[in-house]
């Protein structure tokens, strides 16, 4: 792949983040809990995974699922969970605090920041919940973060494309903008064409169907009858080599 293009993938197992750098992905983001938008991996998972890896592993730095305003309790765990990240030897953290107008917790994001140095941070896609996100791209520049993760404050980057161009004209060389969620094979190459982005966030995934013979039906486990207990989200190797190829062309 050419230079200029990076590939993350975002991973929640083992074996997607070894299928990630086998399909020639150049990064991952490694979190737990996909169905609720990636929350902080286990401890013994970050080690594992920076033992097996040689590409770069950011991990998300997130104490639960739902908005992004935390409690004093919660922001002493983020700060923890950075520090570990920091001993385990990851290459970056990937975190966003918001205040209850919306806007960028500007003083605990600068906290978490001081803590992660020298990994490098990424604020992730709390960035699409606050309600002017050019005085959030501002407010994180003055960070000094390395990067937004966004999509356009849409669900799906190829319906926030607009907006993230815009973001990218607007940052320049101060913050790299990186798109994520929902880019594929069938649309990488439009989003990079319009765009002109140089980093590309994604999961290239497939749904495995579990190895169980016995069943039992009508039990889930998260009391959310619509997430499946029998299926495993796992990244596809040969949809991330397909995407890397695709982007050379």
């Amino acid at each position: 792949m050419k230079p200029d293009y990076l590939v993350e993938v975002c991973v929640a197992n083992l074996a997607s983040a070894i299928a990630a750098q086998k399909g020639g992905a150049q990064r991952i983001e490694l979190c737990d809990n996909l169905y609720e938008g990636g929350t902080t991996p286990s401890y013994s998972m970050i080690r594992k995974v920076r033992q097996l890896l040689r590409i770069d592993v950011n991990v998300m730095i997130r104490p639960r699922g739902g908005d992004f305003l935390y409690t004093d309790a919660e922001f002493d765990i983020m700060l923890e969970d950075i520090r570990i990240c920091r001993e385990l030897k990851a290459d970056g953290v990937v975190f966003g605090i918001l205040l209850s107008d919306g806007t960028i917790d500007v003083d605990r994001c600068r906290i978490l920041v001081e803590q992660a140095w020298p990994m490098t941070t990424t604020f992730h896609r709390a960035f699409d919940l606050t309600p002017d996100p050019y005085q959030a791209l501002e407010s994180i520049i003055a960070l000094e973060m390395d990067r937004i993760l966004t999509a356009g404050q849409q669900n799906k980057v190829p319906e926030g494309v607009a907006l993230i161009s815009k973001l990218i004209d607007t940052a320049g060389d101060r913050i790299i903008i990186m798109p994520g969620s929902g880019i594929n094979t069938q649309n990488i190459r439009e989003i990079r064409d319009i765009t002109n982005t140089k980093e590309f966030h994604l999961t290239g995934r497939k749904i495995l169907e579990s190895k169980m013979k016995y069943r039992k039906e009508g039990i889930h486990m998260g009391g959310i009858p619509d997430i499946p207990e029998y299926d495993v989200l796992a990244t596809d190797a040969s949809i991330i080599r397909d995407i890397v190829k695709l982007l050379q062309s």
